[in-house]
């Protein structure tokens, strides 16, 4: 999501905006873009040149005070210019008095004007972070999210290959679920992608002959988490005998969710794997890796050395001989 429309201010309830609706509810469809907001001081002397499109402007204890002491007929100047602009709504902090003025001309250009019980420096920073939130990409796949030795694990498969069985598994292995079927994604800054339960599914999940089950309520607090950042994406496919399989782990395989690049591993599904075990080395492999040790490349690399110096490997068939 790069835009959210200001009547979404209106209806937080996580970050305790503190917010009312004074004037301006013909505007409350103008699109916020910017996490970023803008004290428009200098705007009330007459120079707007650097008011910023589609963002938030705070009228703190500074700004009301100055706006006092003009007349009247300079007050509604000001004003009235100040709302020709495109910005997106005015928020006056400090549940400070509204002038008729100011009320009418948000009426008037159907500006959304609102008020904020807190201080001008709380009431910035809360609505930071409620934007920042807001303003991130977002999407939602169909899977199993788990936490595994710490690596955030996104299980993927076409319903019924066992996604939440080995999930299920993994947790009484003293691993975490975060979320079971649909799963919520979100893109922070610097590119980590975050995954959440999807609202009343949170902590529960589905196995078939057995019905909806909660995780936190049978294994505890422990074995739940609220969000995880996703670090590798597996795959679950059914077993194809005519399909070469990776045997060596060279392939590098990507999986892409909000512009995001994951590593990705496909694993076959049949009778007698131990996919919990499979995911679990798959995490540790992953950690290895992530301290620049490739447990295939390396391999290669000795194999490639023996090759070239003329040596040969001890194996299975020499040994039998």
């Amino acid at each position: 999501m790069d835009q959210i429309r200001v009547e979404s201010i209106l209806e937080d309830r996580q970050f305790e905006l503190g917010v009312e609706l004074i004037a301006g509810r013909g505007g409350l469809w103008r699109q916020i873009v910017s996490a970023r907001v803008q004290k428009p001081g200098l705007a009330l002397s007459g120079f707007t040149e650097h008011i910023h499109k589609d963002r938030l402007q705070v009228f703190g204890n500074t700004e009301m005070s100055y706006l006092a002491t003009l007349p009247e007929s300079r007050q509604t100047s000001v004003i009235n210019d100040l709302m020709g602009l495109p910005i997106s709504c005015l928020v006056v902090t400090k549940n400070l008095p509204i002038p008729p003025v100011l009320a009418s001309s948000a009426d008037g250009a159907q500006v959304p004007l609102l008020r904020s019980s807190h201080l001008s420096s709380v009431f910035i920073e809360r609505i930071e972070r409620f934007l920042e939130e807001a303003l991130t990409a977002a999407t939602s796949v169909h899977g199993v999210l788990v936490d595994v030795l710490g690596v955030g694990i996104l299980l993927l498969g076409k319903s019924g290959i066992g996604k939440s069985e080995a999930a299920l598994d993994l947790v009484t292995k003293g691993h975490r679920l975060i979320a079971d079927d649909i799963i919520d994604l979100k893109r922070k800054q610097g590119g980590a992608v975050f995954g959440s339960a999807y609202g009343l599914i949170k902590h529960h999940m589905e196995i078939r002959g057995l019905g909806i089950i909660n995780i936190k309520d049978l294994f505890g607090v422990s074995a739940v988490r609220d969000r995880k950042q996703l670090e590798m994406v597996i795959e679950l496919v059914e077993w194809d005998e005519k399909h070469e399989y990776d045997r060596l782990g060279l392939e590098e395989s990507k999986y892409t969710v909000l512009d995001v690049d994951l590593p990705m591993l496909t694993i076959p599904v049949r009778p007698g794997r131990n996919l919990t075990t499979i995911i679990e080395v798959a995490a540790r492999n992953h950690l290895l890796k992530l301290q620049g040790h490739h447990s295939a490349r390396d391999f290669k690399d000795k194999l490639a050395n023996a090759i070239a110096t003329g040596t040969t490997p001890v194996g299975p068939l020499d040994d039998a001989e």
